[in-house]
């Protein structure tokens, strides 16, 4: 949990933030709140107070989250082959072009 904090800066005010159950801590929400955000996590499933997330906004993260499992199916960005971060933004830049065109010539 040592990023959250990084992961915050730089957020609008008012805004959501949409995590899995891995960040399910009573710290991280605490975090979100003081930067003035509005935390849409859902609990574990052995904690006895439930917190439900809107399924809408659950499917949105889940969105993103196959959108990174497709750029990892570039092996080059999967193991992180380039040194150099400019680099390695390239390559997931042409990764995301590669994988949009696809995308739109089905559409």
């Amino acid at each position: 949990m040592r990023a959250v904090p990084d992961l915050l800066v730089g957020l609008p005010v008012d805004s959501d933030v949409v995590a899995d159950r891995g960040y399910d801590y009573a710290d991280v929400r605490q975090r979100i709140q003081a930067a003035g955000c509005r935390a849409h996590v859902p609990t574990t499933r052995q904690k006895l107070m439930q917190i439900s997330v809107a399924p809408a906004l659950y499917r949105q993260r889940n969105l993103i989250e196959r959108c990174f499992n497709r750029l990892k199916h570039f092996r080059r960005i999967a193991t992180r082959f380039d040194k150099l971060a400019r680099n390695y933004l390239s390559a997931v830049a042409i990764a995301a072009i590669r994988l949009w065109t696809r995308f739109e010539s089905r559409t």
